[in-house]
Formats: structure tokens, C-alpha cells, sequence
């Protein structure tokens, strides 16, 4: 029976794709019409409740954890383990640190073909490390990773089952659907091109939901990219 029959029980790939359209419109207005200063938490905030609302509000921890959302048993409703936090924490971590080891030499290389700096390379460190560190983790990566990887990507996959194995992660269409309609959320909130560009580094990232079976890695990784592509920008006067 099709997917488009109410009555299949079959998942459609309408409502997440629809849904997902709706809150980039809803983070598109706020990106421009809230103050410069916050914008970006507008939009995180924005992210993180549509999340909470689609896949965790009301959700079994079984359910939670399906959309790799259960973050070392934070959302979970059982009690919090510290063991399991900070193993699933350091777990996260060594993935996004060793994906960094490999991507980031080619990474870097690849920039510096696209944007042939005409001045060399200086450190320049930003206004507040800290605050740079902990904004792109928690305002930027955090709210993106777990709406488009944990509830966009998961519900996508089960209407899309992965039918290919990608070094040791299984990968489908939907990965591809949620990574496009990263990129055009990001186009949607600085009109350039360019922003199109993230659809690559959003496959990255859904192999890691897909490869660690949550978004923790993602997230540590996501904010790494951010930060090494400001540090180039500062270091080459080019931002």
C-alpha cells in the first residue's frame, strides 16, 4: 500500500521533510529579525525546542535513544549514570578527535586551493576562546546535529531504510535528503552560494549518527569544523 494512503502504516517521508521546512522558516525570520547578538541563540533555541517537541516530549527512553538523542543518558528518564556520561562523553570525543586526525590535513588544503589567501598564516586567537568554544558547541553544533541528525535523519531512515554500508555505517537516502535540507537551511539564512557547500560536511556528520548510533560525536565534530574554519579565516585576515 502506498505511503501517501492514510490508512498504511507504512512512515511517510512528507511529515519530516514538511516539518523540517516549517522550523527553517521559523529559524530563517528569527536570523533576521532578532539583534545581530542574538540571533544565533534564537535560532539554536529554536532548533533544540522543535527537537524536544518531535522526539523527545512525551517519547520512552527506547525512543530517545532511536533518534540518538538519549546524550549519555541526559534525556533519558532513568537516572543519570556518571559512569555512563563520561564514558559516553570520551567515547564521543576520541570519534571526533580521530575523524578530525584524518579529515582536517585535506580539509585545510582544500581551503586554502578555494580561497588562495594572498597574506600568510598568524594566530590570531578570538575576543573570548571560552565563549567561541562553548557557542559553537552548544548554540551551533548541539541544536543542528540534534535536529538534523537525531529526529530529521532518524525518521527520514525509517522511511529510507539504509541499504548501504559506508565504512562500517549503514546509509541510505536518507542521509542524503537530511544533508540537503541542511544546506538549504543554511542558504535560506545567509543567501550566498557558498552556504550550499555544508551539504558535504552534513554527509560527515550523518555517517557519524549513523556510525556511533547518537550525536554526540557529531556535535564534538560539527563545532571542531566551525572553529578550525574561523581560526583560518582570523589567521588569513579573510573574516
Amino acid at each position: 500500500m502506498p505511503a501517501c494512503d492514510p490508512t498504511s502504516s507504512e512512515p511517510s517521508w512528507r511529515r519530516p521533510v514538511l516539518v523540517t521546512l516549517a522550523v527553517s522558516a521559523v529559524v530563517t525570520a528569527l536570523s533576521y529579525g532578532l539583534p545581530a547578538d542574538y540571533a544565533a541563540t534564537g535560532v539554536g533555541f529554536s532548533f533544540l525546542l522543535a527537537t524536544y517537541w518531535l522526539a523527545v516530549r512525551g517519547r520512552s527512553d527506547a525512543e530517545v535513544q532511536a533518534h540518538g538523542l538519549s546524550l549519555g543518558g541526559l534525556l533519558l528518564r532513568t537516572p543519570l549514570s556518571a559512569t555512563r556520561l563520561a564514558k559516553d562523553t570520551l567515547r564521543a570525543a576520541g570519534w571526533a578527535l580521530a575523524l578530525g586526525l584524518v579529515v582536517f590535513p585535506p580539509f585545510v588544503f582544500a581551503w586554502l586551493k578555494w580561497w588562495q589567501p594572498p597574506s600568510g598564516f598568524r594566530f590570531v586567537a578570538p575576543p573570548d576562546l571560552l565563549d567561541e568554544v562553548l557557542g559553537q558547541v552548544l548554540v551551533i553544533a548541539l541544536p543542528e546535529e540534534a535536529f538534523f541528525r537525531g529526529y530529521l535523519q532518524t525518521e527520514l531512515d525509517r522511511r529510507f531504510p539504509p541499504r548501504f554500508k559506508v565504512l562500517g555505517a549503514r546509509l541510505g537516502l536518507g542521509v542524503v535528503l537530511a544533508s540537503g535540507l541542511f544546506a538549504v537551511g543554511h542558504l535560506l539564512t545567509e543567501p550566498h552560494p557558498n552556504r550550499l557547500a555544508v551539504f558535504f560536511p552534513a554527509l560527515v556528520f550523518g555517517w557519524l549518527r549513523a556510525k556511533t548510533g547518537g550525536i554526540g560525536a557529531g556535535v564534538l565534530f560539527h563545532a571542531a569544523c566551525n572553529l578550525l574554519t574561523a581560526t583560518l579565516a582570523r589567521g588569513f585576515a579573510l573574516g
